[in-house]
C-alpha cells in the first residue's frame, strides 16, 4: 500500500543492498494526489474519445473564384503540392484525429472527385470507418439541388442519423491546414457549448474580407459580422486576449451537439452556415470561440492557390508535408522515382514519375508525371503534370505530353495533361486581369492554361 502513496517498496530496497555498491535514488511512484489530477484532466479527453463523432466535408461549390481550374472538376478535387488533391486535407486531419465515420457531399463536376476518392479510401473488413460519398440528388420532397452549404447538410441528414452520431463536425473541402480535432472536441465538452466554431487570429488587413467573431467571457461568441470592411465596426470586434491588433476570423469548421443543428436546420430559410445558420445559432445558444494558432489558409482564388503552392518550395514552409505523426493521405500511384537528366534546380517540389530535362527551374511545383524538355526555363509556376504518360494512350495530338524544349514559363498555373510545344513563351506580362480565351485565363497576376490545353511550338503568350 505505502508504494501507491509515493514509499520505495521494502524488497527493492533490499534487493539493491544486497547487490552492493552505490544505492540508486528511488523511484517515486504516483501519489494519490497525483493520481486525482491526471484523472481530473484525462476525464475530457476519454469522454471526447468515446463520442460518437461524425464528419461532413462540403464538396459541392463551383469554385468559380478558382476558373479555370474548376472547369472540369469540383473544387476539393483540384491538385496541390504536387500529388495531393484538396479534399486530402480535410480527410487526413480526420483520420490523424482518429474520426474515421466521414461523410463528402458533393454536386459540381463530381465525376473525378469521386474516382479519386473512391481508389484512395478504402477501409478494410476489420474496420468500422468510411469515407462515404452522398452526391446531390432529387428526392420526392425536394427536386432542388443543394442551394448552400446549410441547404446540404439538411438534405443529407437523415444519412448521418444512421450513425447515430452524438457530435457533428462540418469542414470546409478548400483550405490548406493541420489540425487535431480532438482538441477542438475536447473544449467543446469543457465548455458545454452547443456549437464551437474554430476561429483563426489575423491582422485587421486580412479582417476586412472576412467573416469575424466577437467573443466575451470564456471565449463565448456573442456576434458576428461577415466582412466588415475597414470600418469603425470592424474596430469593435477586435479580439481582447491579444496585446497586438487581432481580430477572430471564422474557419468555415463548426461542431454542433446533433440536437443542436437539427433543431437550426428545421427552418427552411436558412441554406447557408455563414449567412443563416451561425448568426442564428449565437442568438439562441450557447457558441464557443476554439482558437486556432496553426497554419490556415482558404484557397479560394487563383492568387491564394498559387501563393500557397510556392510557398512549400522555401526552405522552411509555413505548412509542411513532412509531419510523420499528422501525414496527409492521397492515392498511391506507385510511380517511379524522378528522372533529371540536366537541369538548374533551386526551391523546387518534385512529384513522382517525372522527367527533367530542362535548363533552370527556379521556386516551382512540378507535378506527377511531369516531362520537361531540353533548355527550358520555368519560375514561379506550377506544373499539375500529367494523369499518364504519351505512351500510354494514343490520343492523336501532334505535341508530346508535358513541357517541350526551350520553353519559357513563368508566373503560370500548368494544368494536367497540357501540350506545351517547342520554344513557347508562357507569362502574364501585358495583359489585363480578367482576360479569359480558350487557351489561357489571367486571373491574379497568374497565368492559367486550362488542362488538356495544346499549345502550339512557338506561341508567345
Amino acid at each position: 500500500m505505502l508504494a501507491r502513496f509515493g514509499a520505495t517498496p521494502p524488497a527493492r530496497a533490499r534487493w539493491r543492498g544486497r547487490r552492493g555498491g552505490e544505492a540508486k535514488a528511488p523511484r517515486l511512484w504516483p501519489t494519490a494526489l497525483t493520481i486525482a489530477a491526471k484523472t481530473v484532466m484525462l476525464t475530457v479527453g476519454v469522454i471526447s474519445r468515446a463520442m460518437n463523432v461524425v464528419c461532413v466535408i462540403m464538396g459541392g461549390g463551383a469554385g468559380t473564384r478558382l476558373q479555370p481550374l474548376t472547369r472540369d472538376r469540383a473544387k476539393p478535387a483540384v491538385p496541390i503540392a504536387g500529388k495531393y488533391r484538396l479534399v486530402d486535407i480535410p480527410i487526413s486531419n480526420c483520420l490523424n484525429s482518429r474520426l474515421r465515420k466521414v461523410y463528402l457531399l458533393t454536386q459540381y463536376n463530381s465525376v473525378s472527385l469521386h474516382e479519386h476518392v473512391a481508389n484512395t479510401y478504402q477501409f478494410d473488413q476489420f474496420h468500422r470507418g468510411f469515407v462515404r460519398i452522398i452526391a446531390a440528388q432529387q428526392r420526392p420532397d425536394s427536386e432542388s439541388w443543394y442551394q448552400g452549404t446549410a441547404d446540404a447538410v439538411r438534405k443529407s441528414f437523415r444519412y448521418f442519423m444512421d450513425e447515430f452520431p452524438d457530435l457533428i463536425l462540418v469542414l470546409s473541402g478548400d483550405q490548406l491546414y493541420r489540425m487535431d480535432f480532438q482538441r477542438l472536441i475536447e473544449q467543446h465538452l469543457h465548455n458545454r457549448a452547443d456549437v464551437t466554431i474554430a476561429t483563426k487570429p489575423v491582422p485587421r488587413r486580412e479582417a476586412v474580407s472576412l467573416g469575424i467573431m466577437q467573443v466575451g467571457e470564456h471565449n463565448r461568441i456573442i456576434r458576428f459580422v461577415e466582412k466588415p470592411g475597414d470600418t469603425p465596426l470592424l474596430s469593435e470586434l477586435r479580439a481582447p486576449m491579444y496585446q497586438e491588433e487581432r481580430y477572430l476570423a471564422s474557419m468555415g469548421i463548426y461542431l454542433f451537439d446533433r440536437r443542436v443543428l437539427a433543431q437550426l436546420l428545421e427552418n427552411p430559410e436558412f441554406s447557408d452556415f455563414g449567412k443563416h445558420v451561425i448568426p442564428a445559432a449565437i442568438q439562441q445558444y450557447n457558441v464557443h470561440s476554439f482558437i486556432f494558432e496553426g497554419y490556415w489558409r482558404d484557397i479560394g482564388t487563383i492568387g491564394a492557390f498559387w501563393e500557397a503552392n510556392l510557398e512549400l518550395t522555401e526552405p522552411n514552409p509555413p505548412f509542411t508535408f513532412y509531419d510523420p505523426r499528422a501525414p496527409i493521405y492521397t492515392h498511391m500511384r506507385f510511380l517511379p522515382a524522378s528522372k533529371i537528366n540536366c537541369c538548374d534546380l533551386n526551391r523546387v517540389l518534385l512529384a513522382d514519375g517525372c522527367i527533367v530535362s530542362g535548363h533552370r527551374i527556379l521556386h516551382s511545383v512540378i507535378g506527377i508525371r511531369s516531362v520537361i524538355g531540353e533548355g527550358t526555363v520555368i519560375e514561379h509556376s506550377i506544373l499539375m503534370g500529367a494523369d499518364y504518360y504519351d505512351y500510354e494512350r494514343d490520343t492523336g495530338e501532334s505535341a508530346p505530353l508535358g513541357i517541350g524544349r526551350d520553353c519559357f514559363i513563368r508566373n503560370a498555373i500548368i494544368d494536367k495533361n497540357a501540350r506545351i510545344g517547342d520554344g513557347a513563351y508562357i507569362t502574364p506580362d501585358g495583359k489585363p486581369d480578367g482576360t479569359v480565351t480558350p487557351q489561357f485565363t489571367v486571373r491574379d497576376g497568374v497565368i492559367v492554361i486550362p488542362k488538356n490545353t495544346v499549345i502550339p511550338p512557338g506561341t508567345r503568350l
